[in-house]
């Protein structure tokens, strides 16, 4: 069973199908507390939540008719079983995206023959969690999967830089730099991508938030 917090259709707000249609299921719970952290609501143990089985989850994906699915959270991959769900919505044909924070291994899911996409975050120093980041989780990255930099500062954008390069991201999969709401403007993202020439790091902006309220649930 799953503790799922809240499932919806919306578009993709983030991440390489940003703009498309997907189901969101976010799972509760997660191991981390980021200073800017946009779902805290739905991080603790006493957030309001269902218990679902992975059969009630995609029925209720198929019924949607979308194909694109996204598992977030608070954090997925503290789901029991997971592999379960991913299974069973890869089998029918859905696109799997995990949306992960990077500090829990991604060995069990990457290993599967029905393996889903991920998006995987890297804790820069203004969310106060870099020290938790599993770097062994970079070595399983594949060309359809996705590191994300969220930046709230020149200092942040620098340790971005640092770890793209560190650890030849670019050629191992997606790479995506977003400003944390409100901290940081794009156009200094833009400056810093072309200054030090990071080719193939793309600028991500949260479609969500420009297009409704930055605090609305459920879209």
């Amino acid at each position: 069973m799953f503790t799922v917090t809240e499932y919806f259709v919306s578009i993709n707000g983030e991440g390489m199908r940003a703009g498309e249609p997907s189901v969101f299921i976010r799972f509760r719970g997660c191991n981390l507390c980021c200073s800017y952290c946009d779902t805290r609501w739905s991080c603790t143990d006493s957030a309001p939540a269902r218990l679902m089985s992975s059969d009630d989850l995609v029925d209720m994906v198929i019924k949607t008719g979308i194909t694109n699915v996204t598992l977030t959270g608070g954090e997925p991959l503290l789901q029991k079983e997971l592999y379960v769900l991913t299974d069973m919505l890869l089998k029918c044909g859905r696109r799997v995206e995990i949306e992960t924070n990077g500090s829990l291994p991604l060995d069990v899911l990457a290993s599967r023959q029905y393996r889903p996409a991920f998006t995987m975050d890297y804790k820069l120093p203004s969310s106060g969690m870099e020290d938790k980041m599993c770097l062994k989780n970079f070595e399983l990255l594949k060309q359809r999967d996705t590191v994300k930099f969220v930046a709230g500062s020149r200092e942040d954008l620098e340790r971005a830089r640092t770890i793209i390069r560190q650890y030849d991201l670019t050629k191992r999969c997606h790479v995506l730099v977003s400003p944390v709401f409100g901290e940081i403007d794009p156009k200094e993202i833009v400056k810093f991508l072309i200054d030090n020439k990071l080719n193939d790091v793309r600028l991500q902006l949260q479609l969500h938030k420009y297009i409704w309220e930055p605090n609305t649930r459920g879209v």
